[in-house]
């Protein structure tokens, strides 16, 4: 059900997506999906939290990366991801759910992948080569990108000066910006 209400959320937005369309889509009766989940707020809810959770196992998989060759590339996982699952990154950071809270699941699948956005630099710092606040360095960065992204997303910026040009331009300056130890 989350996979299709997923594209559902995708293809029709928040507001057009419905329970009767999940359920059509997954071949059920209309009230099938209210077994499983209160109301379409709590389907969003798990949708958002299986995106961020998506999100933070590719980012994780680029911090493993950093350990094994030494290099710092999280920023390419974070733009991979978002370019190649465009409607995934929409539900995760260009959606307003004021109720997210009332979901444990969805805040602890934010908190993870929020932290994703630190835990390089940390790794950086920790091995002597990173010197600055490293939750402010993060925080640059996942700015720098979800800007660029968003702008190419909405379909303001193309090549040459795509989000991913401008994205890892704007990591190469914030990167030189921050100290580092030598």
């Amino acid at each position: 059900m989350c996979v299709a209400a997923e594209e559902l959320f995708a293809a029709h937005g928040l507001e057009g997506a419905t329970m009767r369309q999940l359920a059509d889509a997954v071949g059920v009766s209309a009230m099938t999906p209210y077994r499983y989940f209160k109301d379409k707020d709590a389907i969003l809810a798990a949708v958002r939290a299986r995106v961020f959770n998506r999100f933070a196992d590719a980012m994780e998989e680029a911090h493993s990366r950093l350990d094994k060759t030494g290099g710092f590339r999280p920023d390419e996982a974070y733009l991979d991801f978002a370019l190649a699952n465009r409607s995934a990154y929409r539900i995760m950071f260009d959606t307003n759910q004021p109720t997210a809270t009332r979901y444990p699941e969805l805040v602890k699948a934010m908190d993870r992948a929020r932290s994703t956005m630190t835990s390089g630099w940390q790794k950086l710092a920790d091995a002597g080569k990173f010197k600055g606040d490293v939750e402010l360095a993060g925080r640059q960065i996942w700015a720098a990108m979800h800007g660029a992204i968003m702008l190419e997303l909405s379909g303001l910026l193309r090549k040459p000066h795509d989000a991913r040009t401008i994205g890892m331009a704007a990591i190469r300056s914030l990167s030189n910006a921050i100290p580092h130890r030598k």
